[in-house]
């Protein structure tokens, strides 16, 4: 009994051999059956990760910046530099100054400062090789943030990248340092968040006014400065800048949140057009909320309040605030701008026209608030009164019994600044001191000429003077 057991277990086993085997082929020539491009379809491609799809998104987005400056080059040659001293040579007609990245569907491109700063003509281009000029409408130094806006066709609409939410930063993440450096076309290196809270400032970016850096170990390539660092959703969390001379995969990158509230001061009706809204905006937030109200504003004129909401402009979602600021730009003084603000649980509308900042800021409110006439000092005016000082506001006349009386200032005294704020103009004198409430102090720098025959002297001091 135990043999023939044993014997018909083999003859079962050879079966299953035999069976198993004509499944092999079976399968085998089922497979050389199909195309293996239909089978690539079938099943999800392993490369296509999330850091590619990514990429992807905002590949579209990130721009080389090309400038021409009529500046010149110094070279030194020792032996002519002994004989013959310095030589110069003009700059070559363009160069590539470093990247962008386009955050607005009608051309506003996002870069650093730096990078365009001394440029007569800026040239963007795109990630499809074509070339659009471009002109830098704002910038400031103390956290090195420009807007660019590309004059192309109007109309023109451009892929945009978005910024990802403020402070939603993961230490350990996976992100990608974006640029198109020298024209080359775009560049990508991959790597992770190593610190969100970097205090220590990149070499050379010490007086930049931005507490906590980004640090990466993701390469960020000369000629990427201006370039989006993005996470794995394809967000924009930060600016490239700077790299560490002495470490290796050390780079540094804006914060998000730094940018935004960058932007959101300086790229404004009274920076770009010179017109008065006369409210400020939160940065970031969604949606757009009003944190300040100038008195006397259009903006509190038109019954705007601070915590507001700002729902639409002009019938348009007020999706960011360039949305914003460009349906107020686009519209100038010369129309009314409708707004729908969300105040608690109700809804309104309200309706608002800019106004030329001269209107309101001017020489008059100044002798409203201090009690002296001021006029703007210019090459001409300072030639004609035989004073060397290039810029400032020249003290006119002085009223009695008023601040500036009380304060001492006299015919002739140059204001050279306010608050610490240099006042080249009428109008940034004045703004200063319309934000002043009564009673309030502000502080002048002044300056002042005494000649004696062929000699002059140069006195300078502060004094305080009393706003009413």
């Amino acid at each position: 009994m135990l043999i023939v057991s044993v014997m018909s277990s083999s003859e079962s086993f050879l079966k299953i051999v035999r069976r198993c085997g004509m499944f092999r082929l079976l399968i085998g020539s089922l497979l050389l059956s199909f195309d293996p491009e239909t089978l690539r379809g079938e099943f999800p491609d392993v490369r296509r990760d999330a850091a590619v799809e990514a990429i992807e998104r905002v590949l579209p987005s990130v721009v080389n910046v090309e400038t021409k400056s009529r500046g010149e080059r110094r070279y030194f040659y020792d032996w002519w530099r002994e004989n013959w001293g310095t030589l110069f040579q003009e700059m070559p007609p363009q160069y590539s100054a470093g990247s962008g990245v386009i955050i607005h569907e009608d051309g506003y491109v996002l870069t650093n400062i730096h990078v365009v700063e001394q440029a007569d003509e800026i040239w963007v281009k795109l990630s499809d090789g074509s070339r659009i000029p471009a002109r830098r409408l704002v910038g400031v130094r103390k956290t090195d943030v420009a807007l660019l806006k590309l004059l192309g066709k109007p109309g023109e609409k451009y892929t945009a990248a978005r910024f990802g939410a403020d402070d939603d930063l993961l230490l350990g993440e996976t992100v990608l340092a974006l640029g198109n450096p020298f024209g080359l076309g775009v560049s990508v290196s991959r790597g992770i968040l190593s610190s969100k809270t970097r205090r220590s400032a990149p070499e050379g970016k010490e007086s930049l006014d931005i507490p906590d850096w980004l640090q990466t170990d993701a390469s960020i390539n000369p000629g990427n400065s201006g370039g989006p660092l993005i996470n794995l959703r394809g967000e924009i969390i930060g600016i490239n800048v700077a790299v560490h001379q002495q470490g290796q995969g050390i780079g540094f990158a804006i914060p998000t949140k730094r940018v935004t509230e960058s932007l959101a001061e300086i790229f404004t009706p009274e920076l770009i057009e010179k017109l008065w809204f006369g409210a400020r905006l939160k940065a970031g937030s969604s949606p757009l909320r009003v944190v300040e109200v100038s008195p006397k504003s259009p903006a509190e004129k038109a019954g705007l309040m601070s915590a507001d909401s700002i729902l639409a402009v002009n019938g348009k979602p007020a999706r960011s605030f360039i949305d914003f600021n460009s349906e107020l730009i686009s519209a100038g003084g010369e129309r009314p701008i409708s707004i729908t603000i969300q105040r608690g649980s109700e809804q309104r509308d309200l309706s608002l026209r800019l106004v030329p900042e001269k209107a309101f800021f001017n020489a008059d409110l100044i002798r409203q608030k201090i009690g002296a006439n001021l006029q703007q000092l210019t090459e001409a005016l300072a030639e004609s009164l035989g004073i060397n000082i290039p810029g400032g506001l020249i003290v006119v006349s002085v009223d009695k019994n008023s601040p500036s009386a009380e304060a001492e200032l006299q015919r002739n005294y140059i204001i050279l600044a306010v608050d610490s704020q240099a006042t080249h103009d009428i109008t940034t004198a004045a703004k200063i001191l319309q934000a002043k409430k009564q009673g309030e102090k502000a502080v002048f720098n002044i300056a002042v000429e005494r000649t004696r025959g062929n000699f002059f002297r140069r006195d300078t001091f502060q004094t305080a003077v009393t706003v009413r």
